[in-house]
């Protein structure tokens, strides 16, 4: 199976939903190869940040995980596969 799919996550609201999307990202788990995540460190820790998922699973597999991640509220998820 080739692995061409990306999935970026914009969390706004990152320590009130953090859990959330840690579980969802949980219960995809067997698709996600590769998961980078980042946010500002500075002085304070920030409250957003994107999330970069490769992603090895079929189309319907993929579709649940962005569906599951956008419905929790303060994230963004969108999909591309080269």
């Amino acid at each position: 199976m080739k692995c061409r799919t990306v999935t970026a996550v914009v969390i706004s609201k990152r320590t009130a939903e953090a859990v959330k999307g840690q579980q969802v990202l949980t219960n995809h788990g067997c698709i996600i190869r590769l998961r980078v995540g980042m946010h500002e460190t500075g002085d304070v820790c920030a409250e957003d940040g994107p999330a970069l998922l490769q992603l090895c699973g079929t189309a319907k597999e993929v579709a649940a995980l962005k569906a599951d991640l956008n419905q929790i509220k303060g994230v963004k998820a969108k999909t591309m596969t080269v």
